[in-house]
């Protein structure tokens, strides 16, 4: 009966490792799937912001967008420094260790993206995005307003920077803000090309979801290996979050399309100078 007992504990050990990995493999793939509500909600604001267009065929006032920006504005600037804010804790000597660590990581991402023309590629799809909708004729082009709003959409910092505060955090915030702005921005699109921006929620929803899908993959490895690793990575994401709405605000016109890599040498700059 002894021994019986002693191989029952042993089978019992040996079958913990492998329940354990499949309760963590099930537990990441349900975080996963609810840090992709950000991106359904995004899709699902460019579908409404379309078919509204087709329905309602008078424009917003240009009050009422002016209104709709200043808010989204300053709930851009609130969320982006809340964000860094949270993310930078400790004593006064780590707080500002923390954040002269960020700045020098967006100083470097800063030269890395304008070697590799980030923002030269955004501004460009801009001028393209521009320059189709300036020669759009009266009757509606179906590819044309599909390319532009798939261009725009998913070139835009915000379709990054959320995704990946969503895929770390689990926060979809940004990508709500974007999700308004692309709503707006469908219904002019869908005046100018017709009914085929609405399509263009498809290759963002995936070109989001990928993002969150791969952030949320480091989420785990990040917090337990070193927390300051991931929080170097939202300090810096907020930052940039903020430099997004000095643009929204029409106050500063900044390349945050640059800034981009320093997302990635946040970290990196974190475990090396901590």
């Amino acid at each position: 009966m002894a021994g019986t007992a002693r191989r029952a504990v042993r089978a019992s050990q040996c079958d913990a490792p492998p329940l354990k990995n499949l309760r963590f493999a099930f537990a990441r793939a349900d975080f996963i799937m609810r840090a992709m509500v950000g991106a359904l909600i995004n899709s699902a604001v460019i579908v409404l912001g379309g078919a509204l267009a087709l329905v309602v065929k008078k424009p917003l006032s240009a009050a009422s967008q002016s209104r709709a920006r200043i808010l989204l504005g300053a709930f851009t600037v609130w969320y982006g420094l809340s964000l860094t804010l949270s993310s930078l804790n400790g004593s006064a000597v780590h707080w500002l260790k923390q954040l002269a660590i960020v700045l020098l990581a967006m100083a470097l991402g800063k030269l890395a993206g304008r070697g590799m023309r980030l923002q030269k590629l955004s501004n460009a799809m801009g001028r393209f995005a521009t320059r189709k909708m300036n020669s759009a004729s009266g009757k509606p082009e179906f590819n044309n307003g599909f390319r532009v709003a798939t261009a725009l959409f998913c070139a835009a910092p915000l379709a990054f920077l959320g995704s990946v505060a969503e895929g770390l955090s689990g926060s979809y915030r940004i990508l709500c803000v974007k999700a308004v702005m692309d709503g707006l921005a469908t219904m002019s699109f869908v005046r100018s090309f017709g009914w085929g921006a609405i399509l263009s929620a498809i290759p963002v929803l995936a070109w989001q979801g990928a993002i969150i899908r791969g952030a949320a993959l480091l989420q785990g490895p990040l917090r337990h290996q070193a927390q300051p690793l991931f929080d170097s990575i939202m300090a810096t994401d907020g930052l940039l979050t903020f430099c997004v709405a000095l643009i929204v605000l029409q106050i500063k016109k900044v390349a945050v399309a640059d800034y981009l890599p320093s997302l990635a040498l946040a970290p990196l700059l974190t475990r090396w100078l901590w």
